[in-house]
């Protein structure tokens, strides 16, 4: 009986690679970094030294794609010229990316599957994970406001009175129309990327990651709590405001009261020639 050979054909693994999402500093000056060539723009694409891509936001965000540990650290040194007011610990984020042209995009549990590896895509992929590490910070710096008003509003509430100091109040007040401005302003959290205008066909790549690093629940819990802590500061503000002017009033009338007591005394006891 001839012997007979079956040929088991196995798929070869799929490529992947890592994104690497770093919030480096509060922005970032694009205009200086005039040694890279770019690959796309809005945001900015460019290749990195030593294999790979880098994403660049405005706003402070680098997002690595399939960059090697080595160049990564080479790059972000290139980079350092280019960062306003560096953050001492950035923060992160990582995702690791399947590349596999027989299916579509799509989140697989904890990993991105994605048909091809294109500028457009990764531009899509850096713009939600830019903006994760962007809402992190935040939440930290929001947290950070929390626990600093929260003895004002106790104090108003066991004592029934505010802060006595108004810098401090109006220093509250600012970092949320601070923070408020970088979630907006630069970072247009809550917005489409302006590559989506032109590749309608990765809307669903982006609203998958969008729900999947849940930015617009984040933003939306942001926003609450920084009108929280804008509306606390400015009603012990506005109480600190109402007291002054209330002893203001008071030293009027006390004035006014002491020229009345000064003219009756020069009138009855002094007498009209005194």
């Amino acid at each position: 009986m001839p012997s007979t050979s079956a040929v088991i054909a196995i798929a070869p693994e799929a490529p992947t690679l890592k994104a690497h999402a770093l919030l480096l500093g509060r922005r970032l000056d694009l205009r200086s970094l005039t040694h890279v060539e770019p690959l796309a723009m809005n945001p900015l694409v460019v290749r990195v030294s030593g294999g790979g891509r880098a994403v660049l936001m405005r706003y402070g965000a680098a997002v690595l794609f399939d960059v090697a540990p080595g160049a990564e650290a080479s790059f972000l040194q290139l980079l350092a010229p280019c960062v306003r007011e560096p953050l001492a610990t950035p923060e992160t984020e990582t995702l690791e990316i399947v590349i596999d042209s027989t299916r579509g995009d799509l989140m697989e549990r904890d990993r991105l599957v994605l048909c091809d590896s294109d500028a457009a895509r990764l531009q899509v992929v850096a713009d939600v994970l830019g903006k994760s590490v962007l809402l992190a910070d935040q939440e930290a710096q929001v947290a950070r406001a929390f626990d600093r008003i929260d003895p004002l509003a106790e104090e108003l509430h066991r004592h029934g009175r505010g802060a006595r100091r108004a810098r401090h109040l109006i220093r509250h007040i600012g970092e949320t129309l601070l923070i408020q401005h970088r979630l907006v302003g630069r970072a247009e959290v809550g917005d489409k990327p302006e590559v989506i205008w032109e590749r309608p066909d990765l809307e669903r790549l982006f609203l998958g990651l969008e729900a999947e690093f849940e930015v617009r629940e984040r933003q939306v819990a942001l926003e609450r709590k920084l009108t929280l802590i804008n509306d606390t500061a400015a009603t012990l503000l506005d109480l600190l405001q109402t007291k002054r002017s209330a002893r203001v009033e008071w030293y009027i009338t006390i004035l006014i009261l002491i020229e009345i007591v000064l003219t009756l005394y020069q009138l009855f006891v002094r007498g009209p020639g005194g």
